[in-house]
């Protein structure tokens, strides 16, 4: 079996992709990690088009990972540790439609999956869960500033002040996952 056939692929949003993309970047399994969009009306967003919450799309990561190293369910369990899923449209500061909670799934298996966590993860939260599951649409890849962007801007104020604490979040609750 070839490396490209053994690898599938999860499609994530949950507010701003440098979160997102950062934390999965330290997971072991996570063989890829694109910022893009997806979700949306326009074709090949920018990066200022999204944010003026005009085109619909959502920021989001996707992952390419091994499912021998890590499940979808595993990935889907990081997700819902590290973004805040109750809150409609909005993480933290970053508030329109773009920062939205959904998963986009690629099979229905994933979608399976995804609903079942959802509802496992629901009596974990004190607020309804408002993550979307939606299929997948076309993808966008985000422009190339913007991937890998907290390993390049480590002490950029929105990486110190949000990013860091979220990849500290993941690295203590999930130790045996971190590469």
């Amino acid at each position: 079996m070839s490396q490209q056939s053994a690898t599938e692929v999860a499609i994530l949003g949950g507010g701003c992709f440098w979160c997102l993309e950062a934390v999965y970047l330290e997971a072991r399994g996570i063989l890829r990690v694109e910022s893009g969009y997806m979700g949306g009306e326009a074709p090949a967003p920018t990066y200022e088009q999204v944010c003026a919450g005009t085109t619909g799309h959502a920021e989001v990561v996707r992952l390419e990972f091994d499912p021998n190293v890590i499940s979808y369910r595993d990935i889907l369990e990081i997700f819902f540790t590290i973004h805040d899923p109750t809150t409609l449209n909005r993480q933290g500061n970053d508030v329109g439609t773009q920062y939205r909670s959904v998963i986009f799934f690629t099979s229905p298996e994933q979608e399976a999956t995804a609903r079942k966590v959802m509802a496992e993860m629901a009596a974990v939260w004190d607020a309804t869960i408002v993550t979307q599951v939606l299929p997948a649409e076309p993808w966008y890849k985000a422009e190339d500033y913007h991937q890998n962007y907290f390993a390049q801007h480590p002490l950029q104020g929105y990486c110190a002040f949000v990013v860091a604490p979220k990849v500290a979040k993941f690295r203590k609750m999930f130790t045996d996952r971190v590469k």
